[in-house]
Parts: C-alpha cells; structure tokens; sequence
C-alpha cells in the first residue's frame, strides 16, 4: 500500500487530536499511523468469563462484571488529595470502584444508572472489596464491539490514562485505525520460500489478528509471524555486516607460532590448559591465519582462565613480530591484569607497561616513545589507551575485557591504531551472556565459550540467611580467620540512595569491630582516593587485615586467593549478574570457599528466586538465564549497546526457539546468495533496502 495513510500524523486520527497525540508522541514515540499499527500488545486477557460480585476475592488477578453505576462522588482526603469514589453493583451484591489521579476526567466520562462492563484487578481497604481505576465500557458498547473473546493489553502510563489512553484506549484507537485501512493493503515482506516451509500466515493476516484476535489460534499465529519477521531481518542485517567485513577487511596474518608462545606453553605456564581453553586457543588460531580480521568474543564464567588465553593470543602477535594491546575500563582492573601478565612473563625479555588516567607525565612520553620504535611489545591500560597520543609501531592484536563497558566508537578507534590493516580483536566477558542474547548483542561476531573450570577448583557452597541468623555468619567469619582465612564483606551502593547505603557501610564497618574485635578490619568505598584504595588492597592482600568491608568495587579487580567468605549485606538489592560476579572474588585457591546471602524476611517474588537460583547453581550460563527470564533483555548487565534490544514484538527471554529458526533461516540465504540477488529473494532485498534508508524504521514496511 502507498504510505501516505501510514505516514498521517496521528492527531488525525479519529479519537486522538491534538492533547491525546502529544501525550502519544511523548510516552509511547507514536508520531504517525504506522506507529500505532506497530505498537503491540503485551499480552491478551480472555474477556469471554463474567463475574458475580459474591464470587470475587481480593486475591484474583483479573476479573470482569456486569452490573450498573449507581452513585459518583469526589471524596476529599488528607490536604488536597483526592479520590473518585463510585458504587457498582450486579444486581444482588456492591462493589467500590476509586480512582485515583485524572478525576476530572473520569467524573465527567461516568454516566450514574448507566449498564457497564467493568475489568480490573481486585483489592479491599478496611475488609471491604474495592477495584482501583477499573477499565469501564458500556455495556452496550461492549456487545457492539468489534473484538473478539481475546483482548490486547497494552503498556501504558499515568499521564496517557489520565487522558483516557489506558490500555482499552489504546486498543480503541488501533481498531479505528485498522477498520480505516481496506482489505489486502499490507505489502509482504517475506518470500514464499520462506512462508510456505514455515507455514506462517500472510503479514495482512497478522496485523490484523495481533491486535483484534478471534481466538487463541489465530493471536498465537499472529504472534509467531510477526517476532519470526522480526528476529529474521536482525540476524539477516547481522550477518551481512559480519560477511561483509570478512570480504572487505584484509586482516594481519600470524604466519607462525614460535618461541615466546612455546617458551610460555612448555617452561611458564603455571597450570594445565583445561581442554576449554585449548579450543578456544585452536579456534584463535585459526581466525588468525585466514587472512580476516578477527572479531571474536570470548565468554568464560569467573576464574575459567580468560586472561591466560587473552596472553597467549598476544604471545601468538609477537611471535609474528606485531605489538598488543589490552584494555580494560578500570584503572583497578587494568592493575591487576598488568600485574598478573607481568609476573606470568618476568622470565622473558617481554616488554610490558601500564597506561590510565594516572600515569605520570614522564611516564606516558616514555611509553609513547617504546610504542612508536616497536621495543614495547604489550601495553594494558583504561580508555587511555585509544587516544589520539598513542600511536603504535605495528599493533597486531588487541584485547578489550568487559567488552560491554566500551562502545562501537571506542571500538573503531582502537582500530585504526594500524593504519594498513585493524589489528585482531578479541572481546572477553565474565558476564555470561545467554545464547539467544548473545546470538542479538554479538551476531557479528565469532564467538567461543570456556565453559569449564580449570581442575582443582572446588565448588563455592552459597548460603542464603535472613537477618536474624547474623550471629551463625559471624561465627562462621571466625571460624575461618580463625583457620588463617580471609572475608570480604559488601554493602549496596546505589547511587540513588548514596548517604543511606554510606551509613549502612559505616554502621555495618563498626558492627563488625564491635562484634568481631580480635580480628583487622579494612574498609574500600567509591569515595576513597585512588591511592587510598590501594593502600587498602594492598594490606588486605598482604594479609594485614582479616576482613575486607566494601562497596561492590570490590566485583572486580581485587584478586586474594586467601579469601574464602563472601557475606553480601543487603542481598536483595543485587541483580543476578553482579551476585555472582561477586561470589566470584572467593574460591580463587583450593581452599573450600562460601558465599553468605544476608536478606531481610520479606522478599518479592523476583529476589526470592535470585536467593534460590545462587544457593542452587555456580554455573554462570545458567544464572544468565534465569537473569534474563526475570529482567528481560534490556536490563541484563553486560549488553553491548542497549539500542539493539529495542525490539517491538519479539522477547529474548521466551522466543528462543523462534530466534534460532529466524538465524538458520538467515544463514541458509545468506550461503545460497550472499548478494541478494536471486529473484525469489527480491522481498528480502527491498525490505534491506528501504531499512537502509528510513535507519531502521521496521514499523514502515509495508
């Protein structure tokens, strides 16, 4: 269809003008037409059952009545609060149905002695039974309603509800829209060769049944279709940029491996190479010496021995006479990598400096002065190292750990520090991503996995206890310094409520000395100057003092394989991710180590299954997971860049299956016709070709 109805600014449509369209512009970025046509629900509730007052409890989710308004007043409460009070009733039983913000409105909308279907959630107040800003339509119109049994739910706000653009406006307004548009106007946008294997309806089909279903079927169809087109177009764009700069990328060839690798493999290397960790070294190889630039990520969950591989890639560059590069976005956690390569290489001639913020001035012209004449042959540092100052002779490989914390610009600079061709790059976290979100964050990317721990290593028991149960953790705390071990233990930080989580950090600090006397006790915040921190580390490295009292800049950078206690203050307030990044600071030695979950007793939903997913599971990938099931994609720490998780209608957390269809799906064409060329996939090229010119507006392909 012609874009021009699409393209309309939505303040025409029937039902908005101009105060609900800047409300919509505002809260939901619906501008034009096809904004609204591309907004989707978020779920569907079954509109078919009806309720008898008597049969309702406040611990229902949801439930639908008939009956009639009998009464409205404005109740006036404390100061200028206000409440809209009204009585429902079915005819035997009464209801009380209060609102609460945009009264006026409401009061005016109401109509008393009028039928009415009301839906929402029930509560009670005082053991009377009551409903909170209910979605009201009369009854009349509710027969006359265009809908069927399944209704849309949409995501909406206070400001859009005040405005009568609750959830059930919302649906009003794309029924009117979809009734303005004729029958066979939606353009499709995916092949026969694709539609017809896959069994998938037309794209007509599925707007239209997305948003009015006719039953269960035909919604979860609609659905599928749509997340399928979706996904299919992100991991067909993702794979043509990692096809295209494989063709156009000549990359640095490391023709062979020689001495400072086999010296480092066969006389230093402390420990065996667990057989994760060989395969990931074959699959480095292998990028290497094609002729490509590498791009890989390398996942590995805490302490699976990403460092050592990241080393011996680097050793593989200078084997082939090329300098490396590593980077990491802390001066703490680039410390402690510069410190752990250098004692891994301090029986070879390497050459090896630091470079952050806090470098001196006669330092840095030193390190530039090694890196222009070639005899510096790895340097590790912060963002310092991307500089415009910074120029490398010949960088061949270039690390950057915890990729998430540096963006794509960031990225392109560090490559053009080898003016003829970008050096390899590898990524590492210690954030384990889960397939699916790895597959959307990292599509373009090669991507290998150290999924096993080296040998030796002995399980983490993690404990969760509520707050009452502190003194059975202070004894345990004794009982292993008491054995010449070490604890950390972490309070929140959150920046919202610094000076809270600051007193909470101080009290907890004097608590401890008060109750645990006999022992040394440090104490690392944000706060503290940088040489304060290390000070601080330094001591409880040393074995000066016996427990570490800290904020989470404890989660990186601090490495005492002595410690054996993780006791996190507060454990509730913590996202999966960061918990078990922070169980990772113990269980460095071979000594049994434990983590101690601190709650109060009164717990949401959510925090009782991060308590019970840490208690169950050391694994990373695992706890990735359950992560993204409870966050959703947008909020799981460790994501690259957050504007790629902005799908419409497709959810990493539950369309796994539907994204690995959409990527096989996508890697067969691309294998078949690199170029787009063949005739049945025209749809395919066009639909890339009009992204490219509208910068993504998936919501205009029609």
């Amino acid at each position: 269809m012609s874009y021009a109805l699409l393209d309309t600014p939505i303040e025409y449509l029937k039902g908005v003008g101009p105060k609900r369209a800047e409300v919509l512009q505002k809260e939901f970025g619906i501008f034009r037409f096809a904004d609204l046509l591309f907004y989707f629900p978020f779920r569907y509730v079954d509109r078919t059952k009806f309720y008898k007052i008597s049969e309702i409890h406040p611990d229902m989710q949801y439930v639908q009545v008939k009956g009639r308004l009998i009464s409205v007043e404005t109740i006036q409460g404390k100061g200028k609060n206000q409440r809209l009070s009204a009585l429902f009733s079915d005819g035997e039983n009464t209801l009380e149905l209060i609102w609460f913000t945009g009264l006026r409105w409401i009061k005016a909308a109401l109509k008393t002695d009028a039928d009415y279907v009301i839906f929402g959630r029930p509560g009670s107040f005082n053991g009377r039974l009551n409903m909170a800003h209910p979605e009201m339509e009369l009854l009349k119109d509710h027969i006359a309603s265009p809908q069927g049994k399944l209704q849309a739910v949409y995501s909406t706000t206070e400001k859009a509800k005040n405005l009568g653009l609750d959830s059930k406006g919302i649906s009003k307004l794309a029924i009117t829209l979809l009734t303005q548009i004729p029958p066979n106007s939606f353009g499709e946008t995916l092949p026969s060769t694709i539609l017809n294997p896959l069994k998938l309806i037309s794209r007509e089909q599925a707007l239209r049944s997305v948003h009015m279903p006719s039953d269960n079927d035909s919604m979860q169809k609609s659905l599928f279709r749509l997340k399928f087109e979706e996904l299919f177009y992100a991991q067909l764009r993702l794979l043509q940029v990692k096809n295209l700069r494989k063709q156009q990328l000549k990359g640095i060839v490391f023709e062979k491996i020689d001495t400072y690798f086999d010296e480092f493999y066969h006389q230093h290397l402390p420990f065996e190479l667990t057989n994760a960790q060989k395969r990931v070294l074959k699959e480095i190889r292998r990028d290497t010496v094609n002729g490509y630039q590498m791009n890989r990520l390398l996942q590995g969950d805490v302490g699976s021995g990403k460092t050592i591989v990241a080393l011996m890639t680097m050793l593989m560059g200078i084997d082939n006479g090329y300098q490396a590069a590593m980077l990491a976005p802390t001066e703490i956690l680039s410390n402690q990598h510069f410190k752990t390569i250098s004692k891994l290489l301090e029986k070879t001639n390497l050459n090896i400096k630091l470079l952050t913020g806090s470098t001196k001035k006669s330092e840095r012209e030193e390190i530039f002065r090694l890196l222009e004449d070639g005899s510096l042959h790895i340097l590790v540092g912060t963002h310092a190292i991307i500089e415009n100052p910074v120029v490398f002779r010949n960088l061949g490989i270039a690390i950057i750990d915890e990729q998430h914390r540096f963006g794509v610009a960031q990225r392109a600079k560090l490559w053009g520090k080898n003016k003829e061709n970008p050096p390899h790059v590898l990524v590492m976290t210690a954030t384990p991503i889960p397939r699916t979100l790895a597959m959307t964050l990292y599509g373009d990317l090669d991507i290998s996995v150290i999924d096993e721990l080296p040998p030796g290593r002995k399980s983490i028991r993690t404990m969760h206890y509520h707050q009452f149960s502190r003194q059975k953790v202070l004894d345990l705390m004794a009982s292993e310094i008491n054995k010449g071990r070490q604890c950390y233990v972490v309070f929140p930080l959150i920046e919202e409520s610094e000076k809270v989580d600051m007193k909470n950090l101080m009290d907890g600090f004097e608590q401890l000395q008060a109750a645990l006397p006999q022992f040394s006790i440090s104490m690392l915040h944000g706060r503290m100057t940088g040489e304060a921190k290390e000070n601080e580390m330094k001591r409880f490295a040393a074995g000066k003092t016996q427990i570490m009292v800290s904020t989470t800049v404890i989660e990186v950078g601090v490495d005492v394989a002595n410690a054996t206690i993780m006791v996190i203050e507060n454990a509730e307030r913590f996202g999966l991710s960061q918990l078990h990044q922070l169980r990772g600071r113990v269980g460095r030695g071979g000594d049994q180590s434990y983590c101690i979950l601190l709650t109060n007793t009164k717990l949401s939903n959510d925090a009782e299954i991060r308590m019970q997913t840490m208690v169950r599971t050391n694994n990373g990938f695992e706890i990735s997971e359950v992560d993204l099931d409870l966050r959703g994609p947008g909020d799981i720490e460790g994501t690259r860049q957050s504007g790629d998780m902005k799908f419409k209608i497709a959810d990493l957390a539950h369309d796994q299956q539907i994204l690995v269809l959409a990527r096989e799906m996508a890697q067969h064409i691309l294998e078949d016709d690199p170029e787009l060329k063949n005739a049945q996939n025209a749809i395919i090229h066009e639909i890339l070709s009009l992204e490219m010119k509208t910068r993504g507006a998936w919501a205009r392909i029609s």
